[in-house]
């Protein structure tokens, strides 16, 4: 995306590496998987269906929710 700057690095490492890197890709992951989720709906017209892509995505974010604050904690 051409409107993200890339974020300069750390002065001091993370707390926990792997974890962080294992965050970080959880959450690219994950958005990747919502934005699937998303195309899938637009091509849906069963309730049902919307239904079950929608509550997914939604995990999904609340996933994205919990790596984010958990970086907070190893940053």
């Amino acid at each position: 995306m051409p409107f993200l700057r890339t974020v300069p690095e750390r002065l001091l490492p993370s707390d926990d590496p792997v974890a962080e890197e294992v965050l970080e890709w959880t959450i690219k992951r994950d958005s990747q998987d919502i934005s699937q989720l998303m195309e899938w709906l637009g091509e849906t017209s069963v309730r049902k269906d919307r239904e079950i892509l929608i509550d997914r995505a939604m995990d999904l974010m609340e996933e994205i929710r919990h790596a984010m604050r958990r970086l907070d904690e190893l940053r």
